[in-house]
């Protein structure tokens, strides 16, 4: 009997050794497990989008701001039939409200006066004294793009056309970074300087791709008054059917003094 018992005694001290090992080995294991379980996963999607939105508000940070605008730009034009026309226009913007343009011929006198307003646009012609009374689409025509009276005003006064938020990549290198965006017209891409955000190039492509339409707008020459920083120089591409160039350069600019709007249509100009 004692036998037995001395059995059973080294049966249950063998068992209840190896239970307690077995419990050992698996809340070991068990430990390793959640020790792996809380290893932080890197949202590299959460990243991108957090720097996106970095850089998009610092662009729109460098958006200029402004009561009224006038300049004196030197205007190189090329049109579809391969001419080349070269003029002086002077600019005078009251902001979201009228713009004024006075374009002197190449001896120096008055060729054509302009005044854009949100809905209308109007143009006197004082070589063959004409004048002609437009609705504001007419802008596309000249610009071959959808631009509207606002779209103008920016891209007269250096801020960004047909900039959408609808961001879903960027690029960057060592001086500059590259936003890409696809609108409702446009994929967008958009490049600004890595230290100051200010604008440097913009490539617009055609969502419809039948239409195969392409801008290419570039800025540079950066210049400070008023704590406004305005690029001086512009080159403006638009190709589809045939191809457009155009370069600003800004002899002069100010921003926000009073400014006056003369526009006078004489009795005896014909309408067209």
């Amino acid at each position: 009997m004692k036998y037995f018992v001395g059995i059973g005694i080294i049966a249950l001290v063998t068992a209840a050794t190896t239970s307690c090992r077995s419990t050992k080995t698996i809340q070991t294991a068990i430990a390793k497990k959640d020790t792996a379980q809380v290893i932080p996963v890197v949202d590299h999607r959460a990243d991108s989008m957090l720097y996106i939105k970095q850089v998009w508000d610092n662009i729109h940070k460098n958006t200029i701001d402004f009561q009224t605008f006038s300049a004196k730009i030197k205007v190189d034009f090329e049109g579809s039939d391969g001419k080349k026309n070269d003029f002086n226009a002077f600019v005078r913007i009251k902001k979201d409200s009228i713009m004024w343009i006075n374009i002197n011929a190449a001896l120096g006198f008055d060729a054509f006066r302009v005044l854009v307003t949100p809905d209308s646009v109007k143009v006197i012609n004082k070589l063959n004294k004409t004048v002609q009374l437009r609705s504001v689409e007419s802008l596309q025509e000249v610009t071959k793009m959808p631009m509207s009276f606002s779209d103008l005003q920016n891209l007269i006064i250096g801020n960004p056309i047909f900039l959408d938020s609808n961001i879903n990549s960027y690029k960057k290198d060592e001086r500059s970074i590259s936003l890409i965006s696809l609108g409702t017209l446009f994929k967008h891409l958009l490049t600004v300087n890595r230290e100051d955000y200010t604008l440097q190039q913009s490539k617009l492509d055609d969502v419809d791709a039948i239409r195969a339409r392409t801008a290419y707008l570039s800025y540079g020459n950066y210049q400070s008054k008023n704590n406004i920083r305005f690029s001086t120089y512009r080159k403006i591409t638009v190709s589809e059917k045939s191809k457009l160039d155009i370069v600003m350069e800004f002899k002069q600019f100010d921003f926000n003094v009073d400014l006056s709007f003369p526009f006078t249509i004489p009795k005896n100009y014909k309408r067209k």
